[in-house]
């Protein structure tokens, strides 16, 4: 076995959890399992725009499930992906 290749980590395919639109345009929650591991993205739907890492290491799916919501309730009332830097909520 080739010890580059038993280096990297064993990636699943993106799976599409949901989708919400905001001032950037579509952008979709993807999980990813990798090692073992599901994490958790924000990325854009389109080929332009930045990707934003929710959670490396969800433990469970009643947790995925929790964060997928939380953070697209979130993303509604702010109108732009919520772990953008340039944010400040308004009271």
């Amino acid at each position: 076995m080739n010890a580059t290749r038993a280096a990297r980590p064993a990636t699943g395919e993106q799976k599409v959890l949901a989708t919400y639109e905001c001032d950037e345009g579509t952008r979709q929650l993807v999980g990813q399992r990798i090692d073992g591991r599901v994490a958790l993205s924000d990325i854009p739907a389109g080929d332009h725009g930045t990707v934003y890492l929710i959670e490396r290491h969800v433990p469970c799916k009643r947790e995925l499930d929790g964060l997928v919501a939380d953070y697209l309730a979130l993303a509604v009332h702010l109108g732009r992906p919520p772990l953008r830097g340039d944010w400040i909520l308004d009271r």
